[in-house]
């Protein structure tokens, strides 16, 4: 086994049906499970013919996407290299290779992604952004840090420009800082519409929130019932295994 065999692990999702190759732990930042609430928070508007991942990783959104067919074509953004070919190779494994594009570069810099050519492209665009900003706190750990401080503005500044007329524009983040996000995102004129809590256990405080917002008037924010992931004895909702499992 060559080295850089030893820096990756295949592992699948929705129990088995997609494919998924990504860093060994330790070795990068690795999918978790709010790739797939991001992805299922978009199952009930209607199918996209053109959907946008900022900071894809190594693809777990996008693949969810079209997994659901929720989209006919996602184009991934990611500016990490490695993670880039592996979000590729996870297209070609799932036989999605046409209808995935992945462009490796940084929404914060490079003039691909601070998308000129794309802009109003997309019916969907969805993100799991930097939750540290730099400066503030420290990411959990080395490995996570790259992936995961940031500017939180700046994506969504990119999915602003991105989105057309009718597209809606999601995003999952930590409770904690939900009020960062929503003011982030009405200072670039999206207005959330759609928000869900995501809690580890009932009765617990919220970890994730989820937030869907259009470009357009204030108000009309629809507040959702909440999303529990498991029972408070280790075991998953209902909910929950439906999502992993389907």
């Amino acid at each position: 086994m060559t080295e850089e065999a030893r820096e990756i692990t295949h592992d699948t999702l929705f129990g088995g049906r997609v494919a998924l190759a990504q860093p060994a732990r330790d070795r990068g930042y690795r999918v978790n499970v709010d790739a797939l609430l991001l992805a299922a928070f978009a199952a009930r508007a209607r199918r996209a013919k053109s959907a946008f991942d900022l900071g894809a990783g190594v693809g777990a959104v996008g693949l969810s996407l079209l997994h659901l067919d929720l989209a006919d074509h996602v184009t991934m953004i990611e500016k990490d290299p490695s993670l880039a070919k592996l979000a590729r190779e996870n297209a070609r494994a799932n036989g999605w290779a046409d209808r995935m594009t992945v462009l490796c570069c940084d929404v914060a810099g490079d003039s691909v992604c601070a998308p000129s050519g794309l802009a109003g492209r997309a019916d969907l665009v969805v993100c799991n952004p930097p939750y540290v900003l730099p400066g503030r706190g420290h990411a959990p750990s080395a490995v996570r840090a790259d992936a995961k401080m940031g500017s939180l503005d700046i994506f969504v500044h990119v999915a602003r420009i991105l989105a057309g007329p009718r597209a809606r524009v999601r995003f999952i983040y930590p409770a904690i800082e939900a009020t960062t996000l929503l003011e982030t995102l009405r200072g670039r004129g999206l207005e959330p519409k759609r928000l869900r809590t995501v809690h580890g256990k009932p009765l617990e405080k919220a970890r994730v929130v989820l937030v869907e917002c259009v470009a357009g008037r204030p108000g009309g924010l629809v507040i959702e019932p909440p999303l529990i992931e498991t029972d408070g004895h280790g075991k998953r909702s209902p909910e929950m295994n439906a999502l992993l499992g389907s």
